[in-house]
């Protein structure tokens, strides 16, 4: 079961997140999902989490997702994946700066059915805001 579960994120990682195959999120997330860890202003489902993975495809031209590890038991996936682009498009009012970003994510996703059924995750969204409004070149003192 382990191995089936990791299959349906590392799906909806590869087809979704970084191909942008919105028919993937819309099958494997399940009409109950629930975001632990939703985003302030996002609601906390399905729609949701399709809303920021959108924000993200705007924002960020080429995004790509990069999975580094996966471990899993009989009900959850742990994943700890890198987001990479190009900051394209306004993100939480910064705008577009056309550097390059990367960050850090690691998700568990309670899976049951193939389909995806609740998220947690940590983010280092001050990592990634830190890439897209510092001076390039900019060092810290202190």
């Amino acid at each position: 079961m382990s191995e089936a579960n990791k299959a349906v994120v590392r799906r909806f990682i590869n087809e979704y997140q970084t191909a942008g195959r919105i028919e993937v999120a819309r099958e494997l997330l399940a009409d109950d999902f629930v975001d632990h860890s939703a985003l302030p202003g996002f609601s906390p489902d399905k729609r949701g989490v399709i809303n920021v993975i959108e924000m993200l495809r705007c924002a960020f031209g080429g995004l790509h997702v990069e999975i580094h590890d996966q471990v899993a038991d009989d009900e959850k996936v742990v994943t700890r994946k890198t987001f990479r682009g190009t900051h394209t498009g306004e993100f939480f009012g910064v705008p577009p700066t056309g550097r390059p970003i990367e960050f850090g994510v690691i998700d568990i996703l309670a899976v049951a059915g193939g389909q995806l059924k609740e998220h947690w995750c940590q983010v280092d969204f001050a990592g990634l805001m830190g890439q897209i409004t510092s001076e390039p070149g900019a060092v810290a003192t202190g």
